[in-house]
């Protein structure tokens, strides 16, 4: 099971520091935990978590390794700075920067150029499930936003219906198992020689302490990308709970 906290555009820094404190104080063994902190706080939570069995990650990079792109930051910087893995496709960089798929694509090979693990998000909109096209838009993102040539053991899939971000909804147990496995089989036939590889899928929108044991024990759902719960210690520690009871 694999467990991350997505923290966006929040906290302030003496909340994030003591957020990291108390995540690198309590470990559990059969979860893997990432936390993605806004960029400049990468370097502090690296020493903050550096003796725990945290993975530190950023929540965007650009595809250059460096030039004139004001305000953005390389995968290099993020690497320099601490973190072995970063965020892409996230549905807000999406729609509040209109990032396509092949912005995504290339911001995966950027990553991956310079030794960063990657977490490619996808997902639906309410329009697109309504509609009944939602397996068609999340597969087809599938296919625009992972590298064909990438090994397959530096990936990780988060599905995260756009309407369920923040919005306290989430799909049917069915629906969230049903795309799971849509994803699943379709990894399976991107990367056929990926031998005992398993490529994780996480499920995002709206994860909590109530619904994260019943979530997590959905097929092929390895894990969860948790937004607005991951900032509260107590909260993040029980999802990270029912994970382990899961695995």
């Amino acid at each position: 099971m694999i467990i991350a906290a997505n923290w966006k555009m929040n906290p302030d820094l003496e909340t994030a520091g003591m957020l990291a404190s108390r995540l690198a104080g309590i470990s559990f063994g059969n979860v893997k935990r990432v936390l993605f902190a806004p960029h400049p706080y990468i370097i502090p939570m690296s020493i903050r978590l550096a003796q725990s069995d945290i993975t530190l990650g950023g929540q965007d990079c650009h595809t250059a390794e460096s030039g004139a792109h004001t305000g953005d930051v390389s995968a290099l910087m993020l690497r320099d700075s601490g973190a072995t893995m970063v965020l892409v496709g996230h549905s807000e960089r999406r729609s509040d920067h209109g990032e396509d798929d092949a912005l995504i694509m290339a911001k995966a090979n950027a990553a991956l150029a310079h030794n960063l693990d990657v977490m490619i998000c996808v997902g639906e909109t309410r329009n697109d499930r309504e509609a009944g096209n939602a397996e068609s838009v999340v597969l087809a993102q599938l296919q625009g936003s992972i590298p064909k040539a990438m090994d397959p053991a530096r990936l990780i899939v988060a599905y995260e219906p756009v309407w369920a971000i923040g919005t306290g909804l989430v799909p049917s147990s069915e629906d969230i198992a049903a795309m799971h496995e849509n994803i699943s089989s379709w990894l399976s036939s991107a990367f056929p020689n990926r031998g005992d590889t398993h490529i994780p899928v996480l499920y995002g929108g709206s994860v909590k302490p109530g619904n994260a044991a019943e979530i997590l024990s959905l097929p092929a759902v390895d894990g969860a990308l948790v937004g607005g719960a991951s900032l509260d210690a107590d909260g993040f520690e029980a999802i990270c709970a029912a994970a382990s009871n899961v695995a």
